[in-house]
Formats: C-alpha cells, sequence, structure tokens
C-alpha cells in the first residue's frame, strides 16, 4: 500500500525537511511547504547507497509548489497569497522515478534508443579508472585523437573499443584526463570518496535580483506559465527537461540551436515535449537580427553554455539584464561558476566521477594489493543530477516569475550539476522507502510525432489543477519558424 508523508501532521514539524531545504533555496516562503505531500508509491525503484529517491522526489517537490504558487498569484484571487490559496501539491514518487527513467523508458514505433555510445563509459588506467563520454560524433573524434587512435573508417566500434582500452591501461588516469581535455574531448579520472574538494561546498542555486524594474507583469491565467516566453538555448537533458516543464505549465518555449550543431535526434525527441525548435546562426548578421527580435520580447532564457562562452557575441548574462529589464535569465553547467573546472565541458556521467559519486556507488572502495584502485566503479541508478537539477531550474524559474509580479524586476539564476551533487552527497538524509510494486506503465502515455509514435514518461510535476500531459508534442529538431506563437 502507498504511504504519503511530508504533509501538516508529519513529525511534529509541519514539513519535510528536504523539500524545505530545496524551496528555501528556490526563495520561497517557508509557510508553504505545508502544502506539499508525497505519496510512497514506487518501492526501492531508485535504490542506491546515496538518497537518491529522495533529491529526485525533493526536486519534484519544489518545482510543483513553485509552479502551485505562481498559479495562486495569477488567478487573481489576492495581492499576496497565503498557504491556504495555493493549491494542494501531491507527489507520486512512481511518477517522479517514471520521468527520471523517460530517456530509457522512450520507445520511438516501439524502438528503444541507446543512450550510451560504444566508446563512453568507464575504463581502466595503469593506476585508476576514467569515464569517457563519446556520445557526440565531434566529441569521438577528439577522444580518439588524442589518444593517437586512427579511425579511418575501416574499423567498427568493437575494434575502436579495444584499442582504445589497450592504449588507456598503459596510462595514468590523470595523464588521460589532461591529455583528452587539451584535445577538446571529455575523460575525467575516478575521484575517492570523499573527493577532494576544488573549495567550499557549492550552493544549490544562486539567485540575484536585477537592478531595474520592466513591464513584464502577467495577466491572469489558469495556467501558472501561460503566456510566458522562453528562450531555450541548452541541450542534452537538465536544460531541455527544465524547458520541457515549463512547456507543459503553459509557456511558449522556442529552443535554438546552431545548425552546425546537431542534438541526438533520440535526446531530442524525450526532451522537447511541449516545445517548438528552431535554428539561428548568431554570427551571421541576418540570424542575429531575428535572434535580437526574439530576446526583446522573451520572458526567460534558459542557457546551459559554459561560462564566457557567449560573452563574445555580447550574450552575457550582466549585458542581457541590462538590456531587457524584467528578464529571467536562469544558466547552468556541469562544474559550477568558479574554479578552474568551471569552464570546462561536462556532462551528468562525469560529474558523478569527479565528485566521488562512482566511487561510492561502485563494487569496492580503497585499493588493490599492488595500489590500483579496487573495485569497478559504479553510477547512480538514473541520469539523476540532470533530472533533478532540471525540476530545480524549472521551479527556480517559476519563483522567479512569482516574484517578477510583485516587484518587475529581472532575475538571474545560476544552477550546475555539480551543485546538485553537493546536496546529494552532502545534504539530504535517506528515507525508508515503502514496499508495493511499481509498474512504470501507470505514468506513461502514447502520442503521435513527426518522429513516429512515442511511448513516454509523463510529467511528474503535480498540483491541484495542473495539466496532466503536454498540449503538443515534439517537433521535428530545427523546423520551426524562429518566432513566438
Amino acid at each position: 500500500m502507498a504511504t504519503t508523508y511530508g504533509s501538516a501532521g508529519d513529525s511534529g514539524t509541519g514539513r519535510d525537511a528536504a523539500t524545505a531545504h530545496a524551496w528555501a533555496a528556490l526563495g520561497g516562503r517557508p509557510e508553504l511547504v505545508t502544502r506539499v505531500s508525497y505519496e510512497q508509491d514506487a518501492g526501492d525503484v531508485l535504490r542506491a547507497r546515496l538518497p537518491v529517491r529522495d533529491l529526485a522526489r525533493t526536486a519534484v517537490g519544489a518545482c510543483s509548489l513553485a509552479a502551485a504558487e505562481l498559479s495562486a498569484v495569477r488567478s487573481g484571487a489576492a495581492d499576496v497569497v497565503d498557504a491556504a490559496d495555493v493549491p494542494p501539491v501531491r507527489v507520486s514518487e512512481g511518477a517522479v522515478a517514471t520521468a527520471f527513467h523517460s530517456e530509457r523508458l522512450l520507445r520511438v514505433d516501439g524502438r528503444a534508443p541507446a543512450n550510451f555510445a560504444p566508446l563512453s563509459g568507464f575504463w581502466r588506467t595503469a593506476d585508476s579508472w576514467v569515464r569517457t563520454h563519446a556520445n557526440y560524433p565531434h566529441h569521438r573524434a577528439r577522444l580518439l585523437a588524442a589518444l593517437d587512435i586512427p579511425d579511418d573508417g575501416t574499423r567498427d566500434d568493437d575494434a575502436l573499443a579495444e584499442m582504445l582500452a589497450g592504449e588507456l591501461a598503459t596510462r595514468t588516469a590523470s595523464d588521460v584526463q589532461d591529455l583528452v581535455y587539451e584535445a577538446g574531448g571529455l575523460a575525467v579520472a575516478l575521484a575517492p570518496s570523499p573527493a577532494p574538494s576544488d573549495g567550499p561546498p557549492l550552493p544549490l542555486v544562486e539567485s540575484h535580483r536585477a537592478g531595474a524594474a520592466g513591464q513584464r507583469r502577467l495577466s491572469p491565467a489558469s495556467l501558472p506559465a501561460e503566456g510566458v516566453r522562453v528562450l531555450d538555448l541548452t541541450r542534452v537533458l537538465a536544460g531541455p527537461l527544465a524547458a520541457r516543464t515549463l512547456a507543459l505549465l503553459g509557456a511558449d518555449v522556442l529552443r535554438v540551436d546552431p545548425p552546425q550543431l546537431r542534438e541526438d535526434a533520440d535526446t531530442h525527441t524525450d526532451t522537447g515535449m511541449g516545445k517548438r525548435s528552431a535554428l539561428l546562426d548568431v554570427g551571421e548578421p541576418g540570424d542575429r537580427e531575428v535572434f535580437d527580435g526574439l530576446l526583446a520580447s522573451a520572458d526567460v532564457v534558459l542557457c546551459a553554455y559554459r561560462p564566457g562562452a557567449l560573452d563574445r557575441l555580447g550574450l552575457a548574462q550582466e549585458t542581457l539584464l541590462e538590456r531587457h529589464p524584467g528578464l529571467i535569465v536562469a544558466q547552468l553547467n556541469a562544474w559550477g561558476w568558479q574554479g578552474p573546472w568551471a569552464v570546462r565541458r561536462g556532462f551528468d556521467s562525469l560529474v558523478q566521477v569527479r565528485t566521488g559519486i562512482a566511487s561510492i556507488e561502485g563494487e569496492g572502495e580503497g585499493q588493490d594489493m599492488d595500489g590500483t584502485a579496487g573495485g569497478r566503479p559504479g553510477v547512480l541508478p538514473a541520469q539523476a543530477l540532470d533530472h533533478s537539477t532540471g525540476y530545480l531550474v524549472a521551479g527556480g524559474v517559476l519563483r522567479a516569475l512569482t516574484e517578477r509580479q510583485y516587484d518587475s524586476r529581472g532575475r538571474s539564476l545560476r544552477f550546475s550539476l555539480a551543485g546538485t551533487a553537493s546536496w546529494l552527497m552532502h545534504g539530504l538524509r535517506p528515507t525508508v522507502p515503502a514496499d508495493g510494486r511499481y509498474d512504470p506503465r501507470r505514468w506513461m502515455t502514447t502520442s503521435l510525432s513527426p518522429y513516429g509514435m512515442l511511448d513516454h514518461a509523463l510529467s511528474p510535476v503535480r498540483y491541484e489543477g495542473s495539466p496532466r500531459a503536454w498540449s503538443r508534442s515534439v517537433s521535428r529538431w530545427g523546423t520551426d519558424s524562429p518566432v513566438w506563437r
């Protein structure tokens, strides 16, 4: 039988501690947390040594509460909403678990996508382990080039993997990490647990109010993000998941990519529900003029480029906020915003390796008798850093929209996968999962798309009156006009 907890009577506190922490990080009023409860109906499907289930449900709970709060604000019932005005939030852990496996559960005309390429994964080195990420063709090419492995089209993936394994076994993990990074590829050496610290603990979110007020107050609406224009400049999982969530809640989300940097079709299919997708080369004058026109009437910009990557195009966060009063700019990256790793490319799987998560979740810790790392590294049961960060980003944007209703000011928001990892490792206490059978089909649906018939996960974001599914399916990547609806 499912168990409900985190509601107003629990533990004498009136709120779930983890949800209260996430909600406070998003700037929410503490008394609203009493509106959130959770239904334990997923058993231990997200079982891990670290409290992944608690991370997942809390991120969704905080996002759902942010949606409920904005819904109450836009209903026009009161100038300042009280807790009683906010629709109750009841999050199903079964829906959360299903959504956190969305890229694995997706079926396109019955076909299951491949989530990791053959050259992506853990490899033994002379002294430890490294994890590579070679899902995209340019990352694959740079990895092989860095290690002088010829890729002339005469070898299949199995042969290249054998050559890669042989080459990595002759080098130290730190040497591989540095060599591949210098070549523009992705390989990260396994960190022990606890991992060496690069500085103070990373925050879950950094939020700053912009100085100038704008004229962007939202009118009453039935959905919290109805009429909100979101310019989505993100790729892969965390950012697109945030944008997908805002689209569910009524936002007009337009994803814009450079034409020369294609997205994986299956990844786009999973994360593109409810959104439109256009191509613009902002380095070309005509496309830049179109892009600037989109910016001029956008409410939100989501950006997942590394620190400084957009500065040379005049699109630094500070510049955007100065030129467009009332704009909300949410940025996310892999490694945080300070320190030598901030400018590096990164993905969920690589952050798990460097933060020590892979050592904690591995088959064994410590060292073998010969001094090499013992036991194969492990992984979280889902891409939990990506998914949790995505819901936190969406929640942060919704909270910023709520605050903008009162002060007309924009917001600067910053998130990172490493910040979410820090919270998972040091800020959460696990709760005991309920017994019971878990069937993901309860939280899946079928829809027709340009890619074919899709079996896909529903959003776990829930509050009383929330939409269950997206109003439109995914667009084919890069085929929509770069205009607002």
